[in-house]
């Protein structure tokens, strides 16, 4: 790290941070053929999809040329349960972490000695960009076990030299009481559930705005600058967004800069990123939102190969002020899977959030009830207000919401407006999006 101040601007690995885009393009060549060279030799679900891609190494001269690899997706790492894509040997795993596996069986992924050691360093990189520094005091209410935002986030904390509170999810009270207790600079968590921490909070009496808490970093799940807006209120820290996933490592792929938040910073030396219609599977045009793909550069274990992560976002070409050369992302909008289609209408739930955070008297907890009526499904938001219905309170708030979704949004829909309290709170993803036969009655 080349300074422990809390001045910016501050890097833990200047050089690698700052690569000329020349130099970094070279290195990123040069650990594709490596990568494509050791799975096509190892990884027998590769070997047979780059020969039927008549792909080899040697073929690979320019990285337009990734465009010629076949694409992994999720499927293929769960068609391959549990650990039949390694490209090491199963006595050098050191770790094992899994997917939820909610929509049948999880994908496990697996860390050698070196990919512990890299993604320590990718988190504790991640860190110091978002404003950490050594001797902080971190809180990681993110679920520990096979989730991969706890132990990665946990061992790339310690790397840096900050002191670890693994409070994991859950027990919110417990949480508020030791962030306030212990004096915490960081928390990490899920966006949702940094709502729910600062409700719990304001339940309790406890202010944490002013104190020693002053950074929030957050990701797992798509959120909008009107939530980020919200929680800084509440919480009285700096709301920084942070992306990761475990099929390719976990937390520690991308964060934004604490200097601008103006896009996340993509750590291209060990993650190759393209940006693809999710239709045609082709490159998008400079600055087009398109369905990430993300290739491994140095993951040792379980590499993957363009995988198709399904999540929506764009590049940012131009360079961030803050000196850091790797390119930007802008903010994840969604999933391609999450999509709704409501009435010939795409809507993403993030772009609901954002509507329904700019009505005065809601709050920040919401569902979205997707049903058949008639002949197209149909939207019900159900919605928390802050205060009690007097007066049409409620009514009043479900007219504003409902215009202000038709006006920005395009769709109709129903609204319906809860007591404070009566929708989910989540300790990890939010589950916004819930299927229901029909939506008479709701």
């Amino acid at each position: 790290m080349t300074d422990s101040s809390l001045e910016s601007p501050c890097f833990y690995d200047l050089k690698q941070e700052t690569l000329a885009r020349d130099e970094l393009a070279a290195l990123q060549m040069h650990r594709l053929r490596e990568l494509v060279a050791r799975v096509s030799a190892a990884v027998p679900f590769y070997r047979a999809a780059f020969a039927k891609a008549d792909v080899t190494p040697d073929k690979l001269r320019t990285l337009d040329d990734l465009r010629r690899l076949p694409f992994t997706v999720k499927d293929d790492l769960r068609q391959n349960y549990p650990l039949r894509m390694l490209a090491v040997d199963r006595q050098q795993i050191r770790r094992v972490h899994a997917t939820s596996g909610t929509t049948g069986k999880p994908v496990v992924v697996a860390y050698t000695d070196r990919d512990l050691n890299t993604w320590a360093d990718l988190i504790a990189r991640m860190l110091v960009t978002v404003g950490v520094r050594p001797g902080d005091m971190m809180q990681n209410a993110s679920g520990y076990g096979l989730f991969t935002g706890g132990l990665g986030i946990h061992y790339g904390a310690e790397r840096l030299g900050c002191t670890v509170v693994p409070t994991s999810g859950g027990n919110t009270v417990r949480q508020v009481m030791l962030m306030r207790d212990l004096g915490v600079n960081v928390l990490h968590c899920t966006p949702s559930y940094a709502s729910a921490i600062a409700e719990v909070a304001e339940s309790e009496g406890i202010d944490l705005r002013g104190g020693p808490l002053r950074i929030g970093l957050l990701g797992a799940e798509p959120w909008t600058d009107e939530l980020r807006v919200e929680l800084e209120r509440r919480l009285g820290f700096k709301a920084i967004d942070c992306y990761g996933l475990a099929e390719v490592i976990g937390p520690g792929v991308a964060c934004e800069c604490m200097d601008q938040r103006a896009g996340l910073h993509v750590w291209e030396d060990h993650f190759l990123v393209e940006i693809v219609d999710p239709r045609t599977l082709e490159p998008v045009p400079p600055g087009e939102r398109g369905e990430m793909v993300i290739t491994t550069l140095t993951k040792e274990a379980l590499p993957v190969v363009r995988f198709r992560t399904r999540d929506i976002t764009a590049f940012i070409e131009e360079p961030c002020a803050c000196g850091r050369t790797h390119r930007r992302l802008q903010r994840i909008g969604g999933r391609t899977d999450d999509m709704l289609i409501i009435r010939g209408v795409n809507v993403y739930p993030s772009q609901i959030e954002s509507v329904l955070m700019g009505v005065p008297g809601l709050l920040p907890h919401y569902r979205l009830l997707v049903g058949r009526g008639g002949v197209m499904d149909e939207l019900t938001v159900e919605v928390e207000a802050q205060d009690r219905d007097s007066d049409g309170r409620y009514r009043q708030l479900a007219d504003a919401a409902r215009y202000r979704i038709k006006s920005i949004v395009g769709i109709n829909c129903k609204i319906s407006v809860k007591p404070h309290g009566s929708l989910p709170r989540f300790e990890g993803k939010a589950a916004r999006t819930k299927q229901v036969s029909e939506l008479s009655g709701v």
